[in-house]
């Protein structure tokens, strides 16, 4: 079972579209993913048709001891993808888990557990939050990898060098496993000069830790969180759902089984 996290602590750069929609591409190519919302706003689990009456228990309770796994995991409509979701409750849990012993472990405790194989699944994605804070280190901790969108304008690689430098930290202090699984070009326009020259620099920077996909922007995956689902359900055919298609079959050829 393979935990990634998905961060950038940028907001606006399609990181929980990512979540969603690269859970319903695995979940599509056979695959059972377990999606947790480490996002106080909440929107993967919207997003993926869990309504706020579905969230009796959620991420925090998991995260402060109340709830064990079983409490706290949600059927989605999308077939192979399961949700731990969250509320805006999580909003105050800096707060709240600061005093906490292994603050930062608090997420690794609860799901890098022997009885998650017996669970079935085969990849954990982690969206966590526009921000740098105690919930998102213990994404990075309990991750085995990370994939970070980044979107296709300008300060984009700029933002992203305060992301590594606190991987690195993570990987120093709390997970030396902690690798790039990488970074994926979002709401990309090839018509757009800027567009292409992000691009460019992305991979002359980054080189091979850049994906191949690039997701477009599209107006379907900007509409298909509204209704509630996925875009490769609410439009199967569109750009954006046969861009994170595409991306879900170079991800599983880096994480072959």
């Amino acid at each position: 079972m393979k935990i990634v996290a998905i961060a950038n602590q940028k907001g606006g750069v399609a990181k929980t579209t990512t979540a969603i929609n690269l859970s319903a591409a695995l979940a599509e190519m056979g695959k059972k993913v377990l999606l947790i919302d480490m996002d106080p706003q909440g929107n993967a689990s919207t997003g993926l048709g869990i309504a706020l009456d579905q969230r009796e228990s959620t991420v925090y309770d998991l995260l402060i001891g109340e709830a064990v796994l079983s409490d706290v995991i949600v059927h989605s409509a999308t077939k192979g993808v399961d949700v731990i979701p969250s509320t805006t409750e999580l909003s105050s849990s800096d707060v709240q888990l600061f005093n906490l012993n292994k603050r930062s472990f608090l997420l690794r405790d609860a799901v890098r557990r022997p009885d998650m194989a017996g669970l079935g699944y085969d990849f954990i994605l982690i969206d966590c939050p526009p921000s740098l804070n105690l919930l998102t280190v213990n994404a990075l901790v309990a991750a085995h990898s990370v994939l970070v969108p980044l979107q296709s304008e300008f300060f984009a690689l700029e933002g992203l060098s305060q992301l590594m430098l606190t991987i690195r930290e993570i990987r120093q202090t709390a997970n030396s496993d902690l690798r790039v699984e990488g970074v994926l070009l979002t709401m990309h326009d090839q018509r757009n000069n800027l567009s292409q020259q992000v691009e460019r620099d992305a991979r002359d920077t980054l080189g091979v830790l850049v994906f191949e996909t690039v997701i477009p922007r599209n107006v379907r995956l900007s509409e298909a969180p509204s209704f509630a689902m996925p875009a490769l359900a609410y439009d199967s055919e569109s750009k954006g759902s046969t861009a994170y298609r595409a991306l879900a079959k170079e991800f599983l050829a880096n994480n072959p089984a």
